[in-house]
């Protein structure tokens, strides 16, 4: 690879690890797998460097890749039989966002936990529609061409991820006002 090229990646990977950071774990849920996932894509990133050049967005290819290693993760044998407390263990420490103010960390502590929780139950592809749309801020035409699907596939999915968040919502509601 050029010199050019590589003080372009390196740049890259510096400003957008962080971000992809944090989507990787809004995908998998675990902050060391979400560092190998990162690791993963940037070292395949490096290897198609040179084909993307300056025409292709690297953010967006980035986040293809990403997801398509997360999805790869996931269909890996040994993940079948590992079995994944959903519960956030009572010493872990909110702060372990690095993108997070610590001020805004300890009030919506709670709030993320459930929405994690939440996330986790979800189908893989609605779980990916919905980090990409919402908290990615994707438009509708660039999640489908991150999941190479259709403009209709990922409303459809949005529709019924939302659906299934917002009936796990109403019944923890439920649960938290009979207690």
């Amino acid at each position: 690879m050029r010199t050019s090229d590589e003080d372009r990646f390196r740049e890259f990977a510096r400003g957008h690890a962080v971000a992809l950071r944090r989507s990787a774990y809004l995908l998998c849920g675990d902050w060391h797998l979400a560092d190998d996932l990162v690791q993963t894509m940037l070292i395949k990133l490096y290897n198609a460097w040179p084909r993307i050049g300056r025409r292709h967005l690297p953010v967006s290819y980035a986040r293809k890749i990403l997801l398509r290693c997360w999805l790869d993760e996931r269909r890996r044998p040994w993940r079948w039989v590992e079995r994944r407390d959903v519960e956030v263990p009572e010493g872990a420490e909110p702060a372990a966002d690095p993108a997070a103010e610590p001020a805004a960390v300890h009030d919506a502590a709670g709030l993320r936990t459930e929405l994690f929780g939440l996330l986790t139950v979800l189908a893989p592809r609605q779980r990916a529609v919905l980090v990409l749309r919402y908290f990615e801020a994707l438009s509708v035409e660039e999640t489908a061409a991150a999941l190479g699907c259709s403009a209709g596939t990922v409303k459809s999915q949005a529709s019924r991820g939302l659906a299934v968040l917002r009936a796990r919502l109403d019944s923890a509601a439920r649960t938290r006002e009979t207690t």
